[in-house]
């Protein structure tokens, strides 16, 4: 016997569960005919009635109940099966927002690193600061330093601390100190960690942090800025730190809705961005004892 379309099994199952064409169209965006019309055409097919029709209402007949208990069981299954295969092919992405700074001056120079230890893995940057909902951009994980108040359901792990300096070109003439909107604290937060008392004979302010530390590249004055964000342009000379740097009581967490010590590809991120800021950190001298190594994750296949 050749089996009535598979459209027709899809309106009975729906109109069966809601016990109403009108409550099944809606489900299924289509019209309240639309889906009488596959229904009687099921019926006419298998040669009985599904459903009792009276005074607008229906009600399964025992064949109905008895093919309602199959198609229910049928459409249970095909949906877990696309949803494993929807889950088996997006298991390789991994979408990290990144506050917009740390992502372009530290994060992106070191990612090819990240993808000759993880090949498997597709990484998909995005550059966002503040509070982040993961189910709404389909967020696997978060890089943000600590200056807000993160939902404490989040699973959060740091990853090290801010060392902060002021920053500026060798062949720097003048005293202009550089400061950011993003940032309005680093100098006043510096000046009083560091006990320093620096004359200030002009003032050049930028909208975002990375652009303070752009306009010190440039030879434009001083700025404070991060060791993490000015390693390579410390490496390279093109930038000196006179002062050095200091830790200033913030620092930088990864905050995920899953756990982030499960073996999963969050915990392999994890283990790899936590292993590049260290080595930075020592790098430049800055290690601490107390900084914490993270656990290695099994690899994953």
């Amino acid at each position: 016997m050749k089996l009535p379309p598979l459209t027709a099994f899809r309106y009975f199952d729906i109109a069966a569960r809601t016990e109403s064409f009108v409550r099944a169209a809606e489900h299924l965006h289509v019209t309240h005919g639309a889906v009488s019309r596959q229904v009687r055409l099921l019926e006419e097919s298998l040669g009985v009635e599904l459903f009792e029709r009276r005074n607008r209402a229906i009600f399964l007949t025992r064949a109905g109940r008895d093919l309602h208990g199959t198609t229910q069981a049928i459409f249970e299954q095909l949906e877990g099966a696309v949803q494993r295969l929807h889950q088996q092919a997006h298991d390789n992405v991994l979408v990290v927002s990144c506050e917009p700074t740390i992502a372009m001056r530290w994060l992106i120079p070191r990612l090819p690193r990240f993808h000759a230890r993880h090949p498997d893995l597709q990484l998909h940057l995005v550059a966002a600061g503040g509070p982040v909902d993961f189910a709404r951009g389909g967020i696997d994980l978060a890089l943000r330093r600590d200056d807000f108040h993160w939902d404490r359901q989040l699973h959060s792990l740091k990853i090290c601390d801010e060392w902060i300096g002021p920053v500026a070109t060798p062949d720097l003439k003048g005293q202009r100190l550089l400061h950011s909107a993003t940032r309005p604290d680093a100098w006043a937060t510096w000046l009083r960690l560091s006990g320093q008392d620096l004359r200030q004979t002009a003032r050049s302010d930028f909208e975002h942090f990375y652009l303070s530390i752009q306009a010190a590249s440039a030879g434009m004055g001083t700025a404070i800025a991060s060791a993490l964000m000015v390693r390579d342009e410390l490496d390279n000379g093109q930038l000196q730190a006179p002062y050095g740097f200091l830790r200033d009581g913030s620092g930088y967490h990864l905050l995920s809705p899953q756990p982030l010590d499960d073996g999963s590809k969050r915990q392999c991120f994890a283990q790899w961005v936590g292993d590049e800021c260290r080595a930075c950190l020592a790098h430049l001298g800055l290690l601490q004892n107390d900084e914490p190594a993270l656990p290695s994750p099994p690899q994953v296949r």
